[in-house]
């Protein structure tokens, strides 16, 4: 299988959104307990806008895909688990218990990555 090198602004709109992802999902750690959360768990505690509001990270990460071309079935699954997060974000306290362990940023932008630089039969140095 040949290599190609994969476009500085790749890394750079990947490398980005995985910051964006550690914002929203795992920011922060409660102490003693040691449970990782970000400002999805925290905006999501805002009735309605709070969930909204944590959806446009998804769109971004969404929308930087098609930009890098990453495959239709890529985008799908990501389409699904920000549908999950926001659907299953509306329900008061079970919502929020989700956004703990589902954390459909990180899930996002690991698809992400992995469509990038596996199915394009791109190689990260930095990984």
């Amino acid at each position: 299988m040949r290599q190609y090198s994969i476009h500085r602004e790749h890394l750079d709109r990947l490398e980005r959104l995985e910051r964006l992802a550690k914002r929203f999902d795992s920011r922060f750690r409660m102490p003693l307990i040691g449970v990782r959360f970000g400002w999805d768990g925290i905006l999501g505690f805002v009735p309605g806008i709070g969930d909204v509001a944590t959806t446009l990270p998804s769109v971004l990460m969404i929308y930087e895909g098609t930009k890098m071309g990453v495959r239709r079935r890529t985008l799908m699954r990501m389409g699904l688990n920000t549908g999950l997060d926001l659907t299953v974000g509306a329900f008061p306290l079970f919502g929020d218990v989700f956004d703990l362990h589902f954390k459909s940023h990180q899930r996002n932008i690991g698809l992400l990555r992995k469509d990038v630089l596996r199915h394009k039969h791109i190689r990260s140095f930095q990984s």
